[in-house]
């Protein structure tokens, strides 16, 4: 008998004749915030700052003008956008625009300045966007390489206020990247390293209807 056959025997003598155990509870609050879509965005904004998330709030109109004030102000000279971005977006910048092609190298990537995108939901109560590969956000390496991320959030249609609510409406089959501030690390002597996951500066625009 094996080292792996003894193991599992001592599993199955130990767990013989144990009754079988209870059906999962499923009768949890799937929110602790109240319906409120004000309190909500003000809850997200809060919880993405204590991330250190840079936040910033828009209408419609103004995406495009803040966008470009955002790449201005952080000197970038290069902008990756996926295919399905709004062009409008990125209409008030002169930014090179890198596309993200299917034979682009991480070395590559890492030379562009910012990324920009979209996301298929944000979720209030944790501070967390979700990306789903979606047109307006491209592949999941387009938003791990570079070192600055524009994420773009509709409200209230693309917020939510819990992680339940969220699975119930992300289709599982999809490449899903949670993301809860920028890239952050930290030692045993609780030392925090920015950047070396992800992006080292993340903004994101919240657009109001």
């Amino acid at each position: 008998m094996s080292a792996r056959d003894r193991i599992l025997a001592r599993v199955r003598a130990a767990v013989d004749g144990a009754p079988e155990a209870p059906p999962a509870a499923r009768d949890y609050l799937t929110s602790h915030t109240p319906d409120d879509p004000a309190a909500l965005l003000d809850l997200l904004h809060e919880n993405l700052a204590d991330y250190r998330a840079l936040v910033h709030r828009t209408d419609p109109a103004g995406v495009g003008p803040l966008i470009g004030r955002l790449l201005r102000a952080r000197g970038s000279a290069s902008v990756l956008a996926p295919a399905g971005l709004p062009p409008e977006w990125l209409a008030h910048t002169t930014c090179v625009r890198v596309a993200d092609t299917p034979d682009a190298t991480a070395a590559e990537l890492d030379a562009v300045d910012s990324v920009v995108t979209g996301c298929a939901l944000a979720i209030a109560e944790t501070g967390t966007l979700v990306l789903d590969a979606g047109p307006d956000q491209g592949r999941r390496r387009i938003t791990l390489v570079p070192d600055h991320h524009i994420c773009v959030v509709r409200v209230p249609h693309q917020l939510v206020a819990s992680v339940p609510q969220a699975m119930l409406r992300l289709d599982p089959r999809r490449p899903l990247t949670w993301i809860s501030g920028p890239s952050a690390t930290s030692d045993i002597e609780l030392d925090r390293v920015e950047g070396v996951h992800g992006p080292r500066t993340l903004e994101v625009v919240l657009v109001g209807e």
